[in-house]
C-alpha cells in the first residue's frame, strides 16, 4: 500500500459531493445571516443548520479516521515511535466508531450522505510530510476544533431536549479530549531535543487554527456559533495563553469580517 496518500485519492461513493477548499470557504452560509451565532433553537432555519452541521461532523469524521490510520502507517518505527503508532491506530478506530454515531445521528436528525457537500480541508492537513506538524494541525487544530463543535453541539441538545444527540456528543468529545491530549504529548515528545521543529509547527498550527476560525464564528460567549471549550481544552494539554490566542484571533477576524461587509 503506498504511503502519503494525497487527498484526490481518498475513496468515495457516487453519494458524496465533494467540493474544493477555495469552494468550502467562499460559501457566505459560512458567516452569512445570523450563523455567526449559535443555533438558536426557536429560529425558523435551526433544522436546516443542524443537519448542515451534523453532516459536516460527519464527514470531518470520514477524515480523521483516514488522516489517523495515514499517520499510523506513513512511517517507520524510527519517524515515529511504535507507541505513538498505537495511540494512531486507537485513534483510527475511535474515528471509525464516531463515523458510525454519526452517520446515525444525522439519520436521527433528518438529513443523509450527500446531502450537503465535502470538502477535505481536513485531510489535507493530514497530508504534511512530517508528522509532528500532522499532529499540532491535526491532532491539536483540528481535533481542538472538534472539542469546541462537540461542546456546542452537546449544550444544544440541551436545549433541544434531545437526550440522543446529548449522548452521543458527550460520548465524542471524551475521545476528542484523549485525541488532542495524544497529539499534545507525542509532538512535545518528538520535539523536545529540536526546539526550532517545535516552534515550527506549532506555527503550522495557528495558521490551521485561523483557517478554522471559520471567520471569527469561533468565541468564548453564549451567542457564538461555536463554543471554544476552553475547560476540556486546558484537560487535553493546552496552555490558557494558546487559548487565549485562538480567542483573540477569532475576535479579530470576526471584526475584519463585520468591517468589510
Amino acid at each position: 500500500m503506498r504511503t502519503q496518500l494525497p487527498p484526490a485519492a481518498l475513496a468515495r461513493d457516487h453519494r458524496f459531493h465533494r467540493i474544493t477548499t477555495a469552494e468550502r470557504f467562499a460559501d457566505e452560509r459560512l458567516n452569512g445571516a445570523g450563523e455567526e451565532r449559535r443555533m438558536d433553537p426557536a429560529s425558523n432555519d435551526v433544522a436546516d443548520r443542524a443537519r448542515r452541521q451534523m453532516h459536516g461532523i460527519f464527514v470531518g469524521e470520514i477524515q480523521a479516521m483516514e488522516g489517523a490510520g495515514r499517520t499510523a502507517y506513513d512511517y517507520s518505527t524510527a519517524e515515529t515511535p511504535f507507541a505513538m503508532k498505537l495511540d494512531m491506530a486507537r485513534q483510527c478506530w475511535d474515528e471509525a466508531r464516531h463515523v458510525e454515531i454519526s452517520l446515525l445521528l444525522g439519520e436521527h436528525m433528518g438529513t443523509e450522505i450527500g446531502e450537503y457537500s465535502e470538502a477535505v480541508t481536513l485531510f489535507e492537513a493530514a497530508c504534511h510530510p512530517d508528522p509532528v506538524f500532522r499532529l499540532a494541525g491535526v491532532n491539536r487544530a483540528l481535533e481542538g476544533l472538534a472539542i469546541d463543535v462537540f461542546t456546542t453541539m452537546r449544550d444544544f441538545a440541551v436545549e433541544m431536549n434531545d437526550p440522543v444527540l446529548h449522548f452521543c456528543e458527550d460520548w465524542m468529545l471524551a475521545d476528542e479530549v484523549t485525541h488532542v491530549k495524544m497529539g499534545s504529548t507525542w509532538l512535545r515528545e518528538l520535539t523536545k531535543d529540536d526546539k526550532e521543529r517545535q516552534t515550527k509547527a506549532l506555527e503550522f498550527q495557528r495558521t490551521v487554527d485561523g483557517l478554522f476560525n471559520f471567520r471569527g464564528m469561533r468565541g468564548e460567549n453564549r451567542e457564538a456559533a461555536i463554543r471554544l471549550a476552553r475547560k476540556f481544552r486546558e484537560m487535553a494539554g493546552f496552555e490558557s495563553e494558546e487559548i487565549d490566542d485562538i480567542a483573540a484571533m477569532a475576535a479579530e477576524e470576526r471584526a475584519q469580517y463585520a468591517t468589510a461587509y
